[in-house]
C-alpha cells in the first residue's frame, strides 16, 4: 500500500464489504450538465467545414499558416493576423495502420489514419484524419491525397464532414 493511501482517513473496504448488507452504498449517475465553447477560431473552422472549405490562420511574424486555426501563435506568442483558406489536398506526413477498432477488438480490414499536411498550410502543420480508397501496399509518407466530402445536405459543421482523404489519381 502506498504512503498516500496509508495517510487517508477512514476504513478501506474490500469487495466482500461492499457486497455485504452491513455496508451502506449508493449508486447513481450525476445529472451533470455542461457547456463547451469552441471559441472564435474553432467555431469558424467548423462553420467552414460545413461549407466544404478548410480555413486556417496566418501569423505574419513567423509566416506560418495554422490549421486547425488558432487565434494565437504558439511559436511567437502573439495574436495571429488573418484567415486563410487552404486546399483540400495535401501530402501524408505520417500514417498508422490499425487492426484494432475503437473498442480494441481485432478487425480484418484495417483502419488507416494519417496526419495530412494540407496544401496552403505550413509544413509540419496538418490534420489527423481517416484515409480511404488506399491500396495498403502503396501507402507512403509523401503520398498526395485529397479530401472526400460528405454531400452538402449531410454536413453538420464537424471534422467528419470530410469523410476521408484518398490518393490523388495521377493521370
Amino acid at each position: 500500500m502506498s504512503e498516500k493511501v496509508k495517510d487517508l482517513r477512514g476504513t478501506r473496504l474490500s469487495a466482500a464489504d461492499l457486497e455485504s448488507k452491513d455496508t451502506i452504498t449508493f449508486r447513481g449517475r450525476p445529472n451533470a450538465k455542461y457547456a463547451w465553447s469552441a471559441g472564435i477560431a474553432y467555431t469558424k473552422y467548423l462553420e467552414e467545414l460545413k461549407n466544404g472549405r478548410i480555413v486556417g490562420r496566418r501569423c505574419r511574424q513567423c509566416d506560418r499558416v495554422l490549421v486547425p486555426p488558432r487565434m494565437f501563435c504558439e511559436q511567437c506568442f502573439r495574436a495571429t493576423d488573418e484567415w486563410v483558406y487552404v486546399k483540400g489536398t495535401g501530402k501524408i506526413n505520417t500514417y498508422s495502420i490499425s487492426y484494432l477498432d475503437a473498442d480494441a477488438n481485432r478487425i480484418k480490414t484495417p483502419i488507416l489514419v494519417a496526419v495530412v499536411d494540407l496544401d496552403g498550410a505550413s509544413p509540419g502543420i496538418g490534420i489527423l484524419h481517416k484515409l480511404g480508397n488506399v491500396d495498403i501496399e502503396k501507402i507512403h509518407v509523401g503520398m498526395p491525397v485529397q479530401a472526400v466530402w460528405k454531400p452538402t445536405n449531410e454536413r453538420e459543421g464537424s471534422v467528419t464532414d470530410i469523410l476521408y482523404f484518398e490518393p490523388i489519381k495521377e493521370e
